[in-house]
């Protein structure tokens, strides 16, 4: 006779094991993946860093400091952040042709991978303004172009011109214009406040009133009627009484002469 005390297993036992299995092995995983992903991002971000490094010795060093310290022929860049650097580069601001009142922009020489890891080299010397996502310059309200245009003639217009035209400033200094900038750049612009502009952070500004800004702009250089007809510029009225002394005057000083050369005295001589 079989001795009692061996029991036969259930049929589902081996079904609970295998769960067990299976459950203990996914913990296992989530809890090392996200460590080895974070070493992955780290590793990159490293890299990035050192090939920035690199750039920044050959082109931007030579007025900056190898470290970024600055010296007497460029700003620190130490807490200047990764936006400033895509602004100012991005632009063909930086490197600088030559020293004067104002760096203006000009043809982009490197890549967007090279301007990111200069980026990413600054960024590491101190904190600042961060590189801005699409999401942060793009404004979906329906609203937001009137908004930022109320924005715009409070905030910018003195310097900008209340079309975004640019104007004239004191000692060689100018506003530039905004027609054609990157919705991008306009929104860094206004985070670090590039030369003689001043910056807007968020504490001053929040991320969505610069949103509205940079819809306002898009919107007035590619899509704005213009129901005056010739713009002249949208200089205002300096370039308006220009023309109308040159061409108005000039218009009634021809008929002047016309209508004297016609007269019966000037037809008997």
């Amino acid at each position: 006779m079989k001795k009692l005390s061996a029991r036969r297993r259930h049929p589902l036992a081996a079904l609970v094991v295998l769960i067990f299995a299976l459950v203990a092995a996914g913990g296992l995983y989530y809890s090392f993946a996200p460590a080895q992903t974070a070493q992955a991002d780290s590793s990159a971000q490293s890299l990035a860093i050192d090939e920035g490094k690199k750039l920044f010795a050959v082109g931007c060093s030579s007025c900056h400091g190898l470290n970024g310290q600055g010296s007497s022929m460029g700003p620190s860049l130490v807490g200047v952040g990764s936006a400033a650097v895509d602004f100012q580069v991005g632009t063909g601001r930086m490197p600088a042709q030559q020293p004067g009142a104002q760096v203006p922009k000009k043809k982009n020489i490197y890549s967007q991978d090279q301007i990111d890891q200069l980026a990413a080299f600054v960024a590491s010397l101190g904190p600042g303004p961060v590189t801005p996502t699409k999401d942060q310059y793009t404004a979906t309200e329906t609203d937001a172009i009137s908004k930022g245009g109320e924005l715009f003639r409070t905030n910018c217009s003195q310097c900008h011109n209340f079309a975004g035209a640019g104007g004239a400033l004191t000692q060689g200094k100018y506003a530039p214009s905004l027609e054609n900038v990157d919705p991008k750049h306009i929104y860094e612009a206004m985070q670090t406040g590039p030369q003689n502009m001043p910056a807007f952070p968020d504490s001053t500004m929040p991320e969505k009133q610069k949103q509205e800004i940079v819809a306002f702009v898009r919107y007035q250089a590619n899509e704005a009627p213009n129901p005056g007809g010739l713009s002249l510029g949208s200089l205002g009225p300096v370039t308006e009484g220009l023309f109308g002394w040159i061409f108005g005057l000039g218009a009634l000083i021809a008929i002047a002469i016309w209508v004297a050369a016609h007269t019966t005295k000037a037809k008997k001589s």
